[in-house]
């Protein structure tokens, strides 16, 4: 029997994700039952270049047309090409990029071709994991939390801990390890808490053509603008009781907040209202975490963790604290997701997306007969 469609046993599976600060593919090795994470394997980057980045921002938005076709071929490619120097992977977890993403409305869109994946790499591909769970009035998003339940147990951790993830999106897992599971009622809370690094990511780039303010020394030099931060927090969306998500550019106006302001201002403003839509959003964590574990780009913004340090009351650390891949975790999650959903077990429920019912969201490509479903 195939591993991955058996109920019992590891597999080797493989996850990519290529996320909306559009920096590249990660791919990362995970061998799990969908349940408990038994081991980390090896794990790969591929970066865009900046033709191929200018190309995904040209289809951000966008839910059709020659810009979204061309989006996907590179998307497709980008990670056949990263995805074959993997061995003896046994399934594979293919996120695509998100180029638009509107629960309430046209739905979600991750362009990248699974089945075409699934014939190039000779591996059965789980793909497409969002669209079940908007169908099913869900907010498609965020999907890692499931995953990162599993690493609460990995860890050891006993008390209630929250893992924020600061790519171009920010959002926010409450964990409470006590549960047996991820899907009992109380065991997670997910939402986006706002734009991370996005906003930052697209000043700098209009303004001195960086790719990203490196180390924060930008935001470093520069001053807060309170003005521009309270309009910002005065956003509906900050009210709303989660779960919730966002779309990359939900927040675009925020450049508009901070036009008038020297370079070093506007992104130490921008910056300034990532660590405070994190802020705000732990008011809704049914207790107070016993640490707060930081993964993605963000972390690595010395100025951001700082702000985010002074304004909890708990430990802010990488997740490298303990002993986790923050470059890889998303990547890592849709490894584990994919098992899950080769296994037909769920992948997301009430209070991950708000979804009515456990969803376990996601198409399989098979190569062979027998392939895992």
């Amino acid at each position: 029997m195939n591993k991955a469609r058996g109920k019992v046993g590891a597999v080797r599976a493989l996850g990519a994700m290529s996320g909306t600060s559009l920096d590249g593919v990660d791919a990362a090795v995970v061998e799990t039952d969908g349940r408990h994470i038994l081991r980390f394997g090896d794990s790969a980057y591929r970066p865009y270049t900046e033709d191929e980045r200018k190309l995904l921002r040209a289809a951000l938005g966008k839910w059709s047309g020659p810009e979204v076709h061309a989006a996907e071929d590179l998307v497709t490619r980008a990670h056949a090409e990263l995805l074959s120097e993997f061995e003896d992977v046994e399934l594979i977890g293919f996120h695509g990029q998100t180029l638009a993403h509107e629960p309430r409305g046209k739905g979600t869109l991750q362009v990248g071709d699974g089945e075409g994946l699934a014939v190039a790499l000779g591996v059965p591909v789980v793909w497409d994991f969002r669209s079940d769970d908007v169908a099913m009035g869900g907010e498609g998003a965020p999907l890692a939390p499931f995953f990162h339940f599993a690493c609460a147990k990995y860890v050891g951790a006993t008390a209630p801990l929250c893992f924020l993830n600061l790519g171009g999106v920010g959002n926010l897992t409450y964990v409470d390890p006590s549960f047996d599971g991820p899907e009992a009622p109380g065991a997670l809370l997910a939402f986006d808490t706002g734009p991370a690094n996005a906003p930052i990511d697209d000043l700098v780039q209009a303004r001195l053509g960086l790719p990203m303010d490196r180390d924060g020394a930008l935001a470093r030099q520069g001053t807060v603008e309170t003005g521009a931060l309270e309009l910002f927090l005065a956003e509906p969306y900050f009210n709303r009781l989660p779960p919730k998500s966002l779309d990359r550019n939900d927040f675009a106006e925020m450049i508009g907040l901070v036009k008038e302001l020297s370079d070093a201002d506007a992104v130490a403003t921008l910056t300034g209202m990532s660590a405070a839509g994190v802020v705000q959003g732990m008011e809704h964590c049914p207790r107070s975490p016993a640490r707060v574990l930081v993964t993605g780009g963000g972390r690595k913004n010395p100025v951001l963790m700082e702000m985010l340090r002074v304004a909890l009351d708990c430990p802010v650390d990488p997740v490298e604290a303990v002993g986790l891949d923050g470059d890889m975790l998303e990547a890592q999650a849709f490894a584990y997701l994919a098992v899950r959903v080769a296994r037909g077990m769920p992948t997301s429920c009430p209070g991950t997306t708000g979804v009515k019912a456990l969803v376990g969201g996601g198409t399989v490509s098979r190569v062979s007969q027998g392939a895992p479903r």
